[in-house]
């Protein structure tokens, strides 16, 4: 595949990223947050999963490849400002590798605890053990 020339367009970081927002594209849910990189956005176009870049492991990832979990991508939006994506997708399973639906699954509450408002989809621990 030749390189879209919207990756161009992108306002990447200095490592080289740009942060992608990935929304259910049937409920409008936030699910996540992850980076990408150019290979990232290439790959996810060529595949239509979602693929991101690990800061910590420094290295590609393909959301699903381990859980199964994967996001089908309908659509990719490029922000006002050209520095953040916006991939519209349809989730299978949990997009959080904590077991929820949505990685924001905590609320921050008035005293400044935190409170989860939202049911496991799956358990964690059947899939990447612990």
């Amino acid at each position: 595949m030749t390189e879209p020339r919207f990756l161009d367009q992108i306002k990447w970081t200095a490592d080289g990223l740009v942060p992608a927002i990935v929304q259910d594209a049937e409920t409008n849910a936030v699910l996540m947050l992850a980076w990408m990189d150019r290979d990232a956005v290439v790959r996810t176009l060529e595949t239509g999963q979602t693929h991101f870049y690990s800061r910590s492991r420094r290295s590609s990832w393909h959301k699903g490849g381990t859980s199964g979990h994967v996001q089908h991508v309908r659509e990719i939006r490029l922000d006002c400002d050209a520095d953040v994506l916006l991939i519209l997708a349809r989730q299978v399973g949990g997009a959080c590798h904590e077991g929820y639906r949505s990685c924001f699954f905590r609320r921050v509450e008035a005293d400044g605890s935190l409170q989860v408002i939202a049911e496991r989809v799956f358990r964690p621990e059947a899939i990447y053990g612990g």
